[in-house]
């Protein structure tokens, strides 16, 4: 989650219906902005059927979203902090609506790409301005209401997209086919617009604070040039410079931690404060968050590829074989937020290990490729891994925000939220160039049947994901106990 970084002011309260109509707007803009995050990976091979897009511009057609998504957070929250909440919110969804229309009018794959990096900048100045609004403007009841449904919008959005696109797809509205998943943000944005303007509340932070544009430059440049030889590489023959570029992004990584030292130290609000990195609990719940998050966008992605390309199924059945997922999410979510306070990190790592054994699951049932699996043995596998997002994506920012002084409470919440979109970026970057390059079959080897070749790719991102579930649940043993409290 995003938090604005400064103390917001003291506004008036709204309440009764004129609150509900305001939660209201802010839920469905989200829910567009987290549904944008998956929602193409379902549509992933007829954009590329349509738009002759390569291996490599279906990696970026997510990951300039995530990327462009994490890089808006935390500036986004301190311009809605200065300029003010209500303003930025109405501006940057604007934007996105926008940036939508484009996506849908796109005429080429390299264009798609550029306004998918717009609409994302747009929803990460998005965001953070329902966080300040919401603390700011809702009493203290109310305020507790609404972040709880913004958590089950965040996580029923990460599983929706596939569904939904499948279903867009498959009814093929007015004969658009896959332009119909950015067509369908503009009127929502249109009405979210129209009624936000009538009843969202406007609120400032007390001091504007100055923005940290040096920090937010480098540090994307920087993760730039780390996913860019990543995504690019196979295309280029992994060339030198593609190495050379590696090297510098992480070089310039390092340029970015010296620098926000330096301003911290001259009294400045840096992206990213350095004192956080000192908090063990903090710094192992920055590792397992962007490996419990990471990959979840890969994986749809490379499952939505093989079940399609591979095995033959429709966008819709591709949908359906997703949606016990969903299912699964929804079932253990409520359990997680009643029993954090108690069990948060116990119920976390359950989470991580269940889904390190549904993709071991995933990864036994099309190891050798020779059949197609059948829907309900896919269909188990999804529920499993949707009941272990359930218990940990819900939970696991408060789990880690509670091992963080409170003073640092809402600076954290704004790093982590970055991090876990720029992991997502990475994550496609990585797992999908694992996928993409075991496409490609051996010198002189036959080729196969397309559900022997997707389903050996997909076996040899499988050990991956499972590594990194295990990873995570391992990194999750330093957090707190519980989500109860902050230190102090």
């Amino acid at each position: 989650m995003a938090h604005s970084l400064t103390t917001p002011a003291q506004e008036a309260p709204v309440a009764g219906r004129r609150a509900s109509l305001a939660l209201l707007v802010m839920l469905f803009a989200s829910f567009m902005d987290l549904l944008d995050v998956t929602i193409v990976t379902v549509a992933a091979p007829d954009i590329a059927a349509d738009l002759r897009a390569s291996q490599s511009q279906l990696q970026w057609m997510l990951a300039a979203y995530t990327l462009a998504l994490g890089s808006g957070l935390i500036t986004g929250g301190r311009v809605g902090d200065g300029y003010g909440r209500r303003k930025v919110f109405l501006l940057s969804l604007a934007c996105f609506a926008v940036a939508s229309a484009a996506c849908a009018m796109a005429p080429s794959a390299g264009v798609l790409i550029a306004v998918r990096a717009v609409q994302g900048l747009a929803g990460g100045f998005m965001v953070p301005q329902v966080f300040g609004i919401i603390r700011s403007s809702f009493e203290p009841a109310a305020m507790a209401k609404a972040f709880g449904a913004y958590g089950a919008v965040q996580g029923l959005a990460s599983v929706a997209g596939p569904l939904l696109g499948g279903a867009l797809i498959a009814a093929d509205l007015w004969g658009l086919g896959w332009r119909t998943i950015f067509w369908i943000n503009v009127p929502v944005a249109v009405l979210a617009l129209a009624l936000g303007a009538r009843v969202l509340p406007e609120s400032h932070a007390p001091v504007r604070s100055r923005l940290d544009v040096a920090g937010a430059v480098l540090v994307a440049v920087g993760v730039l040039l780390v996913l860019l030889p990543l995504v690019q590489g196979r295309d280029w023959g992994w060339p030198t410079f593609g190495w050379a570029l590696l090297a510098s992004g992480l070089l310039l990584l390092a340029v970015f931690l010296a620098y926000e030292r330096a301003l911290t130290r001259r009294g400045g609000q840096p992206v990213l404060d350095p004192a956080l990195l000192s908090i063990r609990p903090f710094t192992a719940g920055l590792v397992a968050s962007v490996l419990f998050f990471g990959g979840l966008a890969s994986v749809f992605l490379v499952l939505s590829l093989y079940l399609q390309a591979g095995t033959g199924r429709s966008a819709w059945e591709t949908g359906l074989v997703i949606l016990p997922y969903a299912v699964g999410s929804v079932i253990t979510s409520g359990t997680g937020v009643a029993f954090a306070a108690r069990a948060g990190r116990a119920l976390v790592v359950a989470g991580a290990l269940s889904l390190a054994a549904s993709h071991g699951l995933l990864w036994w049932l099309v190891r050798d490729g020779a059949a197609a699996p059948g829907y309900w043995p896919l269909a188990g596998v999804m529920f499993l891994g949707g009941l272990g997002l359930g218990l940990g994506a819900p939970i696991l920012v408060n789990v880690v925000l509670a091992g963080v002084p409170v003073r640092h409470a809402g600076a954290a919440g704004g790093v982590l939220s970055t991090v876990n979109q720029i992991g997502g970026a990475a994550g496609v970057a990585v797992l999908g160039t694992v996928f993409f390059n075991a496409l490609v079959p051996a010198a002189g080897a036959a080729p196969g049947a397309p559900s022997q070749l997707f389903g050996h790719a997909l076996a040899q991102v499988m050990p991956w994901q499972v590594a990194t579930y295990v990873l995570a649940a391992l990194a999750m043993l330093a957090l707190p106990k519980t989500a109860a409290t902050h230190q102090q």
